[in-house]
């Protein structure tokens, strides 16, 4: 049985995660949303004027009502600005699984807060919400978000085959998955 909590903030060593909030759109625009390089990586659309962002926010805060919706804002606590997010969504009440997605901005890579942010919410999903399984994916080629996965102890599950076509050419989507059991025994 899930214990769906909703967004609630999640505090780990460099990291606060926390809800949205409207004051989150310049450092949104700034550093992550804006950026076609770090949007396209987890197929999303780049958000490049003040009124995208509010209405992509709108999304976000309006998802708060729901007790299975989980979107958080990546705030650096040295800085306190929001670097970018990370959700989970796909999210089966009856199979007890979801997916987790991120995404950063640019300057922000290779420091280890994807990992870090990546491991909270696995903590957080299976000690708290009580989920049996989750997945994550990333683009072929996309070697950074594969180490994150790799670090994370998730398994490799199967390569959908040209499952997005960008570029004038296909490219897969590479699956992995973690059981609560094999996250207990890390």
């Amino acid at each position: 049985m899930l214990n769906h909590l909703g967004t609630h903030a999640i505090t780990t060593e460099r990291l606060t995660l926390r809800p949205f909030t409207y004051e989150d759109n310049q450092d949104m625009l700034t550093y992550w949303v804006s950026d076609p390089e770090v949007q396209s990586l987890y197929s999303e659309p780049t958000y490049t004027t003040a009124q995208a962002i509010k209405e992509l926010l709108d999304k976000y805060i309006g998802g708060y009502e729901k007790p299975d919706y989980y979107r958080w804002a990546i705030i650096e606590k040295e800085s306190n600005i929001c670097i970018g997010q990370i959700a989970i969504f796909l999210v089966d009440n009856k199979n007890h699984f979801c997916e987790i997605e991120y995404a950063l901005g640019r300057q922000f890579h290779r420091r280890g807060y994807a990992t870090e942010a990546v491991k909270a919410i696995l903590d957080f999903s299976f000690n708290e919400v009580n989920f049996h399984k989750m997945q994550v994916c990333h683009k072929e080629g996309n070697v950074a978000s594969q180490g994150v996965i790799r670090k994370c102890k998730f398994t490799y599950e199967g390569t959908l085959r040209d499952y997005f076509y960008m570029d004038n050419k296909y490219i897969d989507r590479v699956y992995y998955s973690m059981l609560k059991s094999e996250y207990l025994n890390l």
